[in-house]
């Protein structure tokens, strides 16, 4: 699939690794629905990229009546969907035990409710909207991208709850490309390392510093537009399928 070929969801597309990948598929040709919280951030978005190329709609990706509905809308609109890829999500850290006690149940629950549950159901839901596509001549009738972290394989302490989330992503890829298979729609995920988003804006230049030389090479922070390159070349080659591909610079973190 070209990305100029591109009628795409992209849930958290008002910034980070999102925002990246709405804007290349724009640059591309493509056109782009961001299913994002941040109305402002999304509206502005959508002005500054033109509003026949991108649609914004305030999102929830958990709720299962609200994805629903947008996805209509995104059809209605644009004729069809064949991409999605799944950036939204929080990282709220947190220790199991602390001098506060254990870890409120409810922010381990909303953690994974965002990260797993909202990232699973966006691929249902836009699975059922590709699997009526008209097969390209590879037989393709869709691609959807997730996004894992190296959390996923080598948690910090405090990441329990984001650990757990994105590696129940990461499970989720290869039995949802086998199942997806026959409808042609192919399955990705990417796991990122430290990447340079809003997460990390806030830090003094220290320690930004200190975690850009934790990278083995290149030996400074991940930018979201080599992710919304990675996303291209998932689009583009139809035998990537099932797998998760690190994009972290070699990096192994350390348990803190």
């Amino acid at each position: 699939m070209e990305m100029k070929e591109t009628v795409a969801i992209v849930t958290g597309g008002a910034s980070g690794l999102g925002e990246a990948t709405v804007r290349r598929i724009v640059a591309a040709g493509g056109k782009a629905a961001i299913f994002d919280m941040n109305e402002e951030r999304g509206q502005a978005l959508a002005e500054e990229l033109g509003n026949d190329r991108v649609l914004f709609l305030k999102t929830d990706v958990a709720n299962s009546g609200e994805v629903d509905v947008n996805v209509a809308n995104v059809k209605e609109t644009f004729g069809k969907i064949n991409a999605a890829i799944n950036c939204a999500g929080i990282a709220t850290p947190g220790k199991v035990l602390s001098k506060r006690g254990p870890l409120d149940l409810s922010q381990f629950e909303q953690v994974i409710r965002v990260n797993l549950t909202g990232t699973f159901n966006v691929i249902r839901l836009a699975a059922a909207a590709m699997q009526d596509n008209e097969p390209n001549e590879e037989g393709e009738r869709g691609v959807i991208v997730n996004t894992a972290s190296v959390a996923a394989y080598e948690g910090q302490i405090g990441q329990a709850a984001y650990s757990a989330s994105k590696g129940g992503v990461v499970g989720l890829t290869l039995p949802i490309a086998r199942e997806l298979a026959s409808s042609g729609i192919r399955v990705m995920t990417i796991a990122p390392g430290l990447v340079e988003t809003p997460l990390f804006a806030g830090l003094p230049e220290a320690a930004r510093e200190s975690l850009a030389s934790m990278v083995p090479f290149p030996p400074r922070l991940g930018r979201p537009e080599e992710y919304a390159k990675l996303v291209e070349s998932i689009f583009t080659n139809p035998m990537l399928n099932g797998e998760v591909i690190r994009l972290d610079g070699a990096i192994r973190m350390q348990p803190k």
